[in-house]
């Protein structure tokens, strides 16, 4: 039987508040982080991202408190990211009650963070997510990004996510700084060249803005299918969504 293919709405936060922008910038409000996170519990979501998208850039730490909250609110996985940099900022957000921790620009710059972390914590409570931009001058064309997509890091970001599958990270999420929030489709590329050279998960991020981009980027091989302003603002419902991909032949939980 073919693999269920999980539907993850993604709540990016900036102080306190739920928001979302376009390619990284033109930030607008899209509500309360526990309202967004009951909402989509109720609409059948089957995972939960939570992304405190100035936290890196700060350096500072996730908001615990809105961690709680979220946690105390729903009864899914949820997966918490931004300003997570050492294992102390990691189990803080765990011990706030995350499922699961992303981490992005502190693992690209000590990477020998991936294995402490998958030894103290589990393997399973471990994502490695990667802001990507194209770059024809990289032999995959794309290049790593790091402090959340604002600074070129200069390297191969097919081969950066093939070191970190090779700590035996289950879950690799890459977005597009192409992509975010442009509603165009995913980068179905990207997609591919990662889920082909890698056999962690691969979660499709950035650019979803039709039901046709879900069922693409399940057809090149996504596992998980993130998405924030559509589902925000209501231009598509999970529901649907999953009927949709189900009549396309994608095995979904309905």
């Amino acid at each position: 039987m073919a693999k269920q293919v999980r539907i993850m709405p993604c709540l990016d936060m900036q102080n306190g508040r739920v928001v979302k922008g376009v390619h990284f910038v033109d930030i607008q409000d899209a509500g309360d982080p526990v309202s967004c996170a009951k909402a989509y519990c109720a609409a059948g979501a089957d995972e939960l991202a939570l992304l405190d998208i100035d936290a890196t850039v700060e350096n500072r730490r996730t908001m615990l408190t809105v961690v709680k909250d979220v946690a105390q609110a729903v009864a899914i996985p949820f997966t918490v990211g931004g300003g997570i940099s050492d294992m102390a900022s990691a189990v803080a957000v765990i011990e706030a009650g995350a499922d699961k921790i992303s981490v992005s620009s502190a693992a690209f710059r000590n990477p020998n963070l991936i294995p402490e972390l998958i030894k103290e914590l589990g393997a399973e409570k471990i994502t490695v997510a990667i802001d990507v931009d194209r770059n024809p001058s990289m032999q995959s064309g794309y290049e790593v990004y790091i402090d959340g997509g604002r600074t070129a890091a200069g390297v191969d970001a097919v081969e950066w996510a093939k070191k970190v599958d090779g700590f035996g990270v289950p879950v690799i999420l890459p977005t597009s700084r192409a992509a975010d929030g442009a509603r165009t489709g995913y980068d179905l590329p990207l997609i591919g060249a990662i889920v082909e050279r890698c056999s962690a998960e691969v979660v499709a991020s950035g650019g979803a803005g039709m039901m046709e981009h879900f069922y693409q980027a399940a057809q090149a091989g996504a596992a998980i299918l993130l998405a924030a302003s559509v589902f925000h603002f209501h231009t598509i419902d999970i529901p649907k969504l999953k009927q949709y991909l189900k009549k396309r032949g994608v095995s979904v939980r309905l």
